[in-house]
């Protein structure tokens, strides 16, 4: 049995989760099942209550939505619609997967959890999402196919990090909240600016 966890650690990797779960929800209860099933993943006995994502059914449901996001988030403009559909489905389930990390004998820090975590969750998703409309912009096909594998890798890189080295996953949390809140600002400008250029009026036009 692994050693308990201290608050930080229970923060740090709640925090991961959540945030994680706004990239690729799917695959953070599918990865998670799997290294559960095959004990690559001893867990602490106050997460027990992420047991239930190492039920076959559990596994199977969530590996396919996995299979269906991975190639949906590689088509252009597919996967903005990908993400319009998952607005309000992954925070819901980022929110679930903190719940299941915090200590369950505390109502209100079960609640607690479950605001805090689906607004991450909600974060780190809107930071995705509006980088990825800024990137279906681009004429170039192959930079989409190109930033969705690269998140893939990452999500599931840092998910690994985050549940084997308890300690730094608070650092990681901290490297996915800046990520996301600058992907947002980004993601605003560049939209903001293309907005300006449809507004503004032909070359010769008088200026209203």
């Amino acid at each position: 049995m692994e050693n308990p966890m201290g608050i930080m650690e229970i923060l740090g990797l709640a925090g991961s989760l959540s945030l994680l779960a706004g990239w690729r929800l799917y695959l953070c209860i599918l990865g998670t099942g799997i290294a559960m099933h095959f004990g690559v993943l001893p867990l602490p006995e106050h997460l027990e209550g992420l047991g239930v994502l190492a039920n076959p059914w559990v596994m199977g449901t969530s590996g396919l939505a996995a299979a269906g996001e991975f190639f949906a988030d590689k088509i252009a403009w597919l996967d903005t619609v990908w993400d319009s559909i998952h607005t309000l489905i992954r925070p819901v389930g980022g929110a679930l997967l903190t719940l299941a990390v915090v200590d369950p004998s505390d109502p209100a820090v079960q609640v607690v959890a479950f605001i805090l975590g689906g607004g991450a969750t909600l974060l780190a998703h809107g930071g995705k999402a509006g980088a990825r409309a800024v990137v279906n912009t681009s004429p170039e096909p192959f930079s989409n196919v190109a930033v969705s594998t690269a998140e893939d890798v990452m999500a599931g890189g840092l998910l690994f990090l985050a549940y084997q080295y308890p300690a730094i996953a608070g650092i990681i949390a901290l490297v996915l909240l800046a990520l996301a809140i600058a992907l947002l600002l980004v993601a605003r400008r560049v939209i903001k600016a293309l907005f300006g250029k449809l507004n503004d009026p032909p070359p010769g036009a008088p200026r209203t």
